[in-house]
């Protein structure tokens, strides 16, 4: 017997930055077991140079990412919702069905240099990837 993975969706402003590298994170750390998708309250044109630039300095693949409106992933079965900014939290839509949701704040690097995206990329595979665990129950099989 196989098992789906649980849906996360990861919430932000734009879905150009930290949306979008939660997402990889979030499908490279717990693969198998959560597939992860980000959207945005209202999406950018593009995805931000810098978040693509500190993905692949650490190793991930940032192939297909694009801004998507929440409007375009509100009839997934999602599991789980999480706010990645306040502003997201604030304009989160009303989901088709009930589902759990948690708010973990980041700063926004939007405009900053490369080294200030690396380190929202750390400290969201450092704050984020357990907190899903948590809410999700998940077993995490080993650190990355």
């Amino acid at each position: 017997m196989t098992t789906q993975p649980l849906i996360v969706l990861v919430l932000c402003t734009g879905n150009s930055c930290r949306s979008q590298m939660a997402e990889v994170i979030l499908n490279h750390d717990l693969a198998g077991q959560v597939r992860a998708l980000s959207a945005g309250v209202r999406p950018q044109p593009k995805v931000a140079d810098n978040a693509v630039a500190a993905l692949q300095q650490g190793g991930l693949s940032t192939q297909g990412l694009y801004p998507k409106d929440v409007d375009a992933v509100i009839d997934e079965p999602i599991d789980l919702v999480v706010t990645v900014c306040d502003n997201a939290r604030e304009s989160c839509p009303i989901f088709p069905r009930p589902v759990s949701q948690i708010h973990l704040p980041f700063h926004d690097p939007h405009g900053e240099p490369l080294e200030s995206f690396i380190q929202i990329r750390d400290d969201i595979r450092a704050r984020l990837v357990p907190a899903v665990v948590e809410a999700l129950g998940l077993k995490r099989s080993a650190p990355v």
